[in-house]
């Protein structure tokens, strides 16, 4: 008899006119703090998804044998930004080629992923991925995981806007805000 495992579900409402995507890269503050500065980006909401038990807490996830990974969930404006664009700034903006790890943080909580919510994210996912390693943009594999939406879990509240909040704090000064600088440099078109 095969043993399968049912993973909690949450149902997420979308404002209408408005689309959803759900991130991960790594540490939520950083990824969040990249993407709030776009134009067409009307919230983002830190938390943790793919997991296997409902409601985890930060120090849940922290020990990595919950499942859940670090995202963000990032409601936008498909006439302003597309889905695309999105994209290109999320592989863009962290290192997709490393598993279960950015930078110092180490663990599956913090793999690359992304979680789709209709088939046609999963399939533009799959094919800028498949671009992006075709033309070796990157000197190893993107590793990143997609995979279908199944729940999402907000962070508490005094994890959300972290980089806002604590940008002078020497994390945010270290490990944001060079990423906040590629994301200007780069991107100046897609910026608020």
């Amino acid at each position: 008899m095969k043993n399968t495992l049912k993973l909690p579900t949450t149902e997420i409402d979308i404002p209408e006119g408005l689309d959803l995507v759900t991130l991960g890269a790594g540490c939520f503050w950083c990824t969040e703090a990249v993407f709030q500065r776009l134009r067409g980006v009307h919230k983002v909401v830190s938390g943790y998804s793919g997991g296997i038990i409902e409601n985890p807490s930060y120090a849940s996830i922290c020990n990595g044998t919950t499942g859940h990974a670090e995202v963000i969930q990032v409601y936008f404006d498909p006439g302003l930004i597309s889905l695309k664009e999105l994209l290109e700034v999320f592989w863009a903006t962290h290192d997709p080629t490393t598993l279960n790890r950015q930078g110092g943080d180490l663990g599956p909580q913090y793999r690359s992923c992304i979680f789709y919510h209709f088939p046609e994210q999963e399939q533009l996912a799959k094919d800028i991925k498949s671009q992006l390693n075709d033309n070796k943009v990157f000197d190893s594999p993107i590793l990143t995981v997609i995979t279908a939406f199944t729940n999402f879990y907000p962070a508490e509240n005094y994890l959300q806007e972290y980089y806002n909040r604590n940008g002078t704090q020497p994390y945010c000064q270290f490990v944001i805000q060079p990423k906040v600088d590629k994301l200007n440099k780069i991107y100046t078109e897609l910026l608020k």
